[in-house]
């Protein structure tokens, strides 16, 4: 068995534990009677930015990052 092999079975293996660990976590919760812990993937609590730019006002007493202060010169 090659290196990739073994990898690709480890891989396998390991996701069976993780979906038997989850199992077991929502029939411990069901038993309790808590909600279910969520399930991997996307998060819930998702923050969209903007594409639009931002305010110019804001950076108006910043840096450029890695350029020096505006009214100086780099070295």
């Amino acid at each position: 068995m090659s290196l990739q092999d073994e990898l690709a079975a480890v891989k396998g293996r390991l996701d069976d534990l993780v979906r038997t660990v989850e199992q077991l976590e929502r029939r411990i919760a069901a038993e309790r009677g808590t909600p279910s812990p969520p399930t991997p993937g996307r998060p819930e609590n998702i923050v969209t930015i903007p594409d639009t730019p931002y305010d110019s006002g804001l950076w108006t007493d910043s840096d450029d990052e890695g350029l020096g202060a505006r009214d100086r010169h780099a070295p």
